[in-house]
């Protein structure tokens, strides 16, 4: 968990406003959830592995008999920090659902946490990103979702970002075109999920260690891959798949990649991609970037999860940026409004003072009050690092002109 600079603080205000500027641009309307769940919502099986690294809250009023009756930690808490937006705003929407269009496109930028080891690029707490559209089981929610995330990427100036894509349906296909017996897809996806880390023979490895079937896939391995969407027919698809692979979700990812249009050139197709959220049943999908070995965000489609909360299944499509990976990834940007540090004397009166500032606001300049000290050139030289690219004396007479920042020698 971290402190923010001032500087920082404004860097990162900046983008996350372009992001939601951008997002509600697309039709989606920013909501706000706490940021404590219950702890049966957030343990409930949804999350995969981030359900292990959640903080949990203890109950209030526990005594020592309490600690030793109970089997588990889960017995010792009934609330948890949110560990991801997803599961929130499933509760929000079957909370909600009465008072909400029937197709509910939603933003959510707010901090989530998790207990994880402190490393670079790994935080206990960040911010997350979120568009989602419930309410829609057409392929035009992911067509509106990878659309919009292209257009926040290019609004916050991240050029070059394109969008790995696959689908759940196809790697459950593949895998029991491998050989795989159906209790064991969960356990080989979590290793072929390390395809990135460790390789195709890592990967061969690891399955063959858990006693699962390898030749298959090895002979699979050896085939050439470039990946990319070429043309968005099936046949194009197919190419990169086994023979006899399920067919309904290759003519889906054609048709998002149709709908899409002029944007299509920047999907990917990833046979192996994965992710590890177990609660994904379509369609799945992340951000590259030239300059980044990792994703910058992912999502995807989980009809199942509001049906848990609200008893009757409900379409749910979702894409996430990852915020603390993109803001490291994009300039700082200048200060939108002009900024002026007025450098007074010590003998200005107070009253003068606020007029003098109230009266720079009101012509749209961001306006900071400075005393003269004996040196300026500590000063000058402060201000201009901060953003401050004029300054403008101000004695009992008045204010004087406003001059460009220039440290002197």
């Amino acid at each position: 968990m971290r402190d923010f600079l001032p500087a920082e603080k404004a860097h990162r205000d900046r983008l996350l406003s372009t992001i939601k500027a951008t997002y509600r641009e697309h039709g989606f309307d920013e909501i706000e959830t706490p940021v404590v769940e219950d702890s049966s919502r957030l343990n409930s099986g949804l999350g995969g592995d981030n359900e292990k690294l959640a903080f949990g809250i203890l109950k209030r009023g526990l005594g020592e008999e309490d600690f030793t009756k109970a089997e588990t930690a889960l017995d010792l808490i009934d609330m948890g920090l949110r560990f991801d937006l997803t599961v929130p705003l499933a509760r929000f929407y079957a909370t909600h659902r009465g008072e909400l269009p029937a197709v509910f496109r939603s933003i959510q930028a707010a901090p989530v946490w998790r207990a994880e080891r402190p490393q670079k690029g790994r935080y206990r707490q960040f911010v997350q990103c979120d568009i989602d559209v419930i309410g829609e089981p057409g392929l035009i929610a992911e067509i509106e979702l990878i659309a919009a995330t292209l257009a926040t990427l290019d609004a916050i100036g991240l050029e070059g970002c394109t969008v790995r894509i696959n689908d759940r349906r196809i790697l459950t296909s593949m895998l029991g075109l491998f050989g795989f017996a159906p209790e064991t897809f969960d356990s080989a996806l979590i290793t072929i999920d390390k395809l990135d880390k460790v390789g195709q023979e890592g990967v061969l490895k690891e399955l063959a260690e858990k006693g699962l079937p390898t030749e298959a896939l090895a002979t699979f391995f050896r085939r050439p891959m470039t990946m990319e969407f070429l043309t968005f027919g099936e046949r194009a698809i197919q190419k990169f798949t086994p023979e006899g692979i399920d067919e309904a979700p290759v003519r889906d990812l054609a048709a998002i990649g149709h709908g899409l249009g002029e944007l299509a050139h920047r999907l990917t197709f990833d046979p192996f991609l994965v992710r590890g959220m177990g609660y994904y049943t379509g369609t799945i999908f992340e951000v590259a970037h030239p300059s980044a070995d990792y994703s910058l965000g992912g999502g995807g489609r989980y009809d199942g999860m509001i049906g848990r909360f609200l008893g009757s299944d409900v379409a749910a499509v979702g894409f996430s940026l990852g915020f603390e990976r993109i803001v490291d990834l994009v300039e700082t940007q200048a200060e939108q409004s002009p900024a002026l540090a007025v450098i007074y004397d010590v003998d200005v009166d107070p009253a003068q003072l606020l007029q003098v500032k109230q009266q720079q606001i009101a012509a749209g300049n961001r306006v900071r009050l400075e005393r003269r000290p004996k040196n300026l050139k500590p000063l000058l030289e402060q201000l201009a690092a901060e953003g401050f690219e004029r300054y403008a004396p101000l004695t009992a007479a008045g204010l004087g002109d406003a001059k460009a920042l220039a440290a002197p020698e």
